[in-house]
């Protein structure tokens, strides 16, 4: 099994276990030292997706999940890192029991772009599935985004 640090709309534990069905949340904790943020909006379907980038003064709250190869390799499908838009890179993560290296998918595009309404409450509601603390939650639900009307 490998380590898997997710953030934007997979921390939520359902969800994973509906894509991941062998692959068990082991914990959650923080990307120091990098920022959520949004690019690539030209491969989204309704506006940009989430990615991390490297930023001394910020976090990210990630869920991290032990990954089988077979879901690794599902994984990789639902998240179309195998067409080339993810690319799979190693982060550390900071956990209350000590740091961990893990992989996490960052899409191959510039940073830049608002996600769409729903992908932005999908992914706060995910950070709430997996327990996210509060205030993190609601700034995420606070970030700008495109109206997912007229």
């Amino acid at each position: 099994m490998t380590l898997y640090a997710a953030y934007g709309t997979n921390p939520d534990p359902g969800r994973m276990s509906e894509r991941c069905p062998h692959s068990p949340l082991r914990s959650t904790g923080w990307l120091r030292g990098w920022r959520l943020t949004f690019g690539g909006e030209e491969h989204g379907w309704d506006g940009a997706l989430a990615t991390i980038v490297e930023d001394p003064i910020e976090q990210v709250f990630v869920a991290i999940y032990d990954v089988t190869p077979e879901d690794e390799a599902g994984l990789d499908s639902w998240d179309s890192a195998d067409t080339g838009l993810y690319r799979k890179t190693r982060v550390r993560v900071s956990t209350l029991s000590g740091e961990v290296l893990v992989w996490a998918y960052v899409p191959d595009a510039y940073e830049g772009g608002l996600p769409s309404a729903l992908y932005l409450g999908v992914s706060a509601d995910a950070a709430e599935a997996a327990d996210a603390p509060a205030d993190y939650v609601a700034a995420l639900r606070r970030r700008a985004c495109r109206s997912n009307g007229p």
